[in-house]
């Protein structure tokens, strides 16, 4: 299955790498060259749970996890499964602009933080505040709306475009 940025909220996190897209489904059982990656003949919904009760010793290890969207855009690698089990290959397809923002302020809450920064008026959700000194937030924007933080960085960047 080909995943693109607009078909980015289908997938369940985490997604993990996998080193090719020479996968093949035999008898409930998921291979990739010829490595057991998934056995849904066990019960539960994820794909850690199935891996944890599967009675087979030889599984391809997971090694590398992301957590988010922004891990995806960000990685040179195109094949990975998430956490569901499903196999796919992540298609950068659309570039957008990535624009540098000043920090005006952080609100702490509970489990997250909200980021606002200049001249957007929306904020967005993030999951612990920036490092000291981090000042600049770039943002990548689907047209002329921002749509998602980047990055941080300690000065302003130039403004360049990133493919998604």
């Amino acid at each position: 299955m080909i995943i693109t940025y607009r078909d980015v909220q289908d997938l369940k996190f985490p997604v993990f790498q996998i080193p090719s897209d020479n996968w093949s489904y035999s008898d409930g059982l998921l291979f990739i060259d010829d490595l057991l990656v998934d056995d849904t003949n066990m019960p539960g919904d994820t794909l850690g749970i199935r891996r944890l009760q599967t009675p087979f010793t030889e599984l391809l290890p997971l090694r590398r996890s992301l957590i988010s969207h922004i891990g995806l855009l960000k990685q040179k690698k195109k094949n990975f499964i998430d956490s569901r089990g499903v196999p796919f290959t992540y298609e950068k397809t659309a570039f957008c602009k990535l624009k540098y923002y000043k920090i005006r302020r952080v609100d702490r809450k509970g489990t997250a933080s909200l980021l606002w920064v200049h001249h957007v008026t929306t904020s967005f959700t993030i999951p612990r505040p920036p490092e000291d000194g981090r000042n600049w937030a770039g943002i990548l924007h689907v047209g002329d709306t921002p749509w998602m933080l980047y990055e941080y960085s300690k000065t302003k960047l130039k403004d360049t475009r990133r493919k998604v």
